[in-house]
């Protein structure tokens, strides 16, 4: 054999009901003709196992083929021995990794998702399925295609299928420590702390006309701000308590703070609300950092003033560039999430930038969307499955909920 002719090689494909003792027993057939081992890949699906082996050929590969093949009759498998030559073709430039998230996940989705990205010139190198339940989360491994193209590309087919779609490039920015930095009022908690206060205050209806206009950005938020915080004036600081009380946590939020610090990430929650409330929720969720406005308290009452400068749209970009530099990462190393027009520099400032069950405006500049009601489908995105999260728990004393039997 010259230098530059590819060796011969056999790809070994068992299929078959799964068992303890099926790849050590194949192994051992294999171990037996001193072959090398160029690549595995297994697969189980209910009990179903397709295991494939690529490995040199020996001399006498015909040997070594009945005895795979005895192997197999052994275990009650079927297998197949293909001849050939060379290992894998290395894969393609356009690396991503493309999330699939729904709830339901059907298979006119997949279908679709599968075909934008062939006409993108690109192949789907392997399949993973991150989560079954709360809701189903695929991750392909794609090749071939820009990344950016794909994103744009994938997401108009996500909203045509009803599904979350994010595109990521195959870098190690995924693997690597991150910074996450969320919006808090309708992201990390239910509903919106300003016009908690002002039910207290007798001014809810009012102040939630105001809140909708600036969230979907026809009103200067500073302005808008000011006009709600006025409304505030004479309630006692009581009331802060009152409302602390009240809040309810995203469904998943504590569950993917506790996940991706095991990590050694770090987390920052930046807020047009108020520190009064985002500081406790910081200390009580352990998040690192927090940045928020600063209600005026006088003698233990609101006086309908803020304190300093205003964390307004650009504000929270800001802060998200602070917070990244105390941590030691890049932008590009930060995943921001939020859902309303005041989040749209800090996401656009990120490294990935998520609209969590958002407006519409807020959608189309992120680079992806999450709109189901759980917060740790984030960590999905980040090659973390389900199953790794639930033994993390169990190992931690943790009991989390368990899927429905079908």
């Amino acid at each position: 054999m010259s230098p530059t002719s590819k060796p011969e090689t056999l790809l070994i494909t068992l299929t078959g009901k799964d068992r303890p003792g099926v790849t050590s027993s194949v192994f051992a057939a294999l171990a037996q003709a001193g072959v090398e081992v160029l690549d595995i890949e297994q697969i189980l699906l209910r009990r179903r196992l397709i295991l494939g082996v690529l490995v040199t050929a020996p001399r006498d590969w015909r040997r070594l083929k009945a005895a795979v093949e005895e192997t197999a009759a052994a275990l009650g498998m079927v297998v197949e021995v293909d001849r050939g030559s060379g290992d894998n073709k290395p894969r393609r430039d356009g690396r991503s990794h493309v999330t699939i998230i729904g709830s339901p996940l059907k298979a006119g989705a997949m279908s679709a998702i599968a075909g934008r990205i062939a006409d993108c010139g690109g192949n789907i190198d392997r399949i993973e399925r991150m989560a079954r339940y709360p809701v189903t989360a695929i991750d392909l491994h794609v090749s071939g295609a820009d990344p950016e193209r794909l994103r744009a590309l994938l997401a108009a087919e996500a909203a045509a299928q009803s599904v979350d779609v994010a595109v990521q490039p195959a870098n190690l920015l995924r693997r690597g420590m991150r910074l996450i930095v969320l919006d808090v009022d309708s992201t990390l908690i239910q509903g919106e702390v300003i016009e908690m206060l002002a039910a207290h205050a007798g001014h809810e209806a009012e102040v939630a006309r105001i809140t909708e206009s600036a969230m979907r950005g026809e009103l200067d938020f500073e302005a808008s701000l000011r006009a709600r915080v006025r409304l505030l004036a004479g309630l006692d600081a009581s009331a802060l308590d009152e409302v602390y009380d009240e809040i309810v946590v995203t469904p998943g939020a504590r569950t993917m703070v506790r996940t991706l610090r095991r990590l050694g990430y770090r987390f920052a929650i930046v807020s047009g609300g108020f520190s009064q409330i985002t500081d406790r929720l910081a200390q009580d969720l352990g998040i690192h950092y927090a940045r928020a406005n600063e209600l005026e308290i006088v003698d233990g009452v609101i006086t309908g003033e803020i304190v300093g400068d205003v964390v307004d749209r650009a504000g929270k970009a800001r802060a998200l560039r602070e917070f990244a530099e105390k941590v030691g990462v890049p932008e590009a190393a930060v995943i921001a999430i939020g859902d309303g027009a005041n989040d749209l520099d800090m996401l656009n400032a990120a490294g990935l930038g998520i609209a969590y069950n958002a407006r519409p405006i807020v959608q189309q500049a992120a680079d992806t969307s999450v709109n189901v009601p759980y917060l740790d489908a984030i960590v999905y995105l980040l090659g973390i499955s389900r199953e790794e999260i639930e033994m993390a728990d169990a190992e931690a004393g943790i009991v989390t909920p368990s899927p429905p039997v079908s």
